[in-house]
């Protein structure tokens, strides 16, 4: 099998020497060339034809998010940011993602030099991921999957098709949906909570895996885009019907009943790698209201959520699972597909409206 290509584009001599060292070290993968600023990164992408690129953001001449803009219109290529864990790195991190990029990875010095062994794995398996999707499609459909659509206005009331599903509907009405999501999650939630409407009667749940200072700010851009409310979640606080509410990457968030309110917990528990887990909420989920509950499923790495959803699936609950296609990395729902425990397989573009007639 030809091996993955992969560009690295950095200003800083040490972070390309040190990425280079970290992807090289994979035998599946090799560093075509590096680039120091944006300027360099279009002429190479355009000369290297790379299958992947991991682009810092600021950088000298031409900035990250200019040259990702850049190769977007003129070779779509899967873009990877390398951000700082900064409140300001996340905003242009989710700009990033809104222009196209496939995902990020953290830029973090401190961490590298103490954790590089968990580090380079995950540069890795994210490479080995998005570039095993990019394999699987035509140049057009990757063309579709990497450029950047801007979410449009949702239609007025959300004026979904009432359509029939062929699977059983589940016995109890719908009082809650849950959410899990890791690589692409951003893009795909935002071409799917905008479109729900206003007066969603439900309260939806999300695990997003996203750094601690990432979730905050996504939550506010996700805000500005929908209907709904959407804002972080805070442990201790009462969830109510007809708002978003995005779990906090400092720790898993969970539901708790107190009489006839659902209160969210903020805690952390080493058992779970991914943080804040899908797993940990969903199986809340389905303990707090047991099958009247609706897991959805999104594009990521590996298998968080299998658990989740087969506990809500048990439960009564219904559950839908994004398609191979649309799925930036078929991981998550794969999981859930191959455990037999998806009520629906649906496109990106058919999740809200499959979200609404739900409930």
């Amino acid at each position: 099998m030809d091996k993955i290509k992969v560009l690295i584009v950095d200003d800083s001599a040490f972070m390309r020497n040190a990425l280079k060292n970290m992807i090289s070290s994979d035998k599946d993968i090799q560093v075509v060339g590096t680039a120091n600023d944006g300027v360099e990164a279009i002429e190479k992408v355009l000369t290297l034809k790379p299958d992947i690129v991991t682009m810092d953001i600021e950088m000298p001449r031409m900035n990250g998010l200019e040259a990702l803009a850049n190769i977007m219109k003129q070779c779509p290529t899967s873009v990877i940011m390398v951000s700082s864990l900064t409140v300001e790195g996340a905003g242009v991190t989710l700009k990033a993602l809104e222009l196209g990029a496939v995902d990020f990875i953290p830029k973090n010095l401190s961490e590298l030099s103490i954790n590089i062994m968990n580090i380079k794995q995950l540069i890795i398996d994210k490479i080995k991921q998005i570039a095993g999707k990019r394999k699987k499609l035509t140049d057009s459909q990757f063309i579709d999957s990497v450029r950047y659509l801007q979410p449009r206005p949702p239609p007025q009331q959300a004026q979904a098709v009432k359509t029939p599903v062929k699977n059983q509907m589940p016995s109890k009405k719908i009082a809650i949906v849950a959410i899990g999501t890791s690589t692409g999650g951003p893009k795909a939630l935002q071409s799917v909570i905008p479109l729900l409407p206003k007066d969603f009667p439900v309260p939806i749940v999300i695990s997003q895996h996203m750094p601690a200072t990432f979730t905050g700010p996504f939550a506010q851009r996700l805000n500005q885009l929908s209907q709904m409310q959407v804002k972080e979640a805070q442990h201790g606080e009462k969830i109510q019907n007809g708002i978003v509410y995005i779990a906090p990457g400092s720790g898993h968030m969970s539901l708790l009943r107190k009489g006839v309110d659902r209160i969210v917990n903020i805690a952390d528990n080493a058992e779970y790698i991914y943080k804040p887990s899908v797993d940990v909420m969903m199986l809340s989920v389905a303990e707090v209201n047991p099958g009247a509950c609706l897991g959805v499923i999104l594009t990521g790495m590996g298998n968080d959520g299998l658990k989740g959803m087969q506990a809500i699936h048990k439960s009564g609950g219904r559950t839908i699972a994004q398609d191979e296609q649309s799925c930036v990395v078929y991981g998550m729902p794969k999981a859930v597909v191959d455990a037999g425990v998806a009520d629906k397989i649906a496109p990106l573009k058919d999740i809200a409206n499959e979200i609404i007639n739900s409930v």
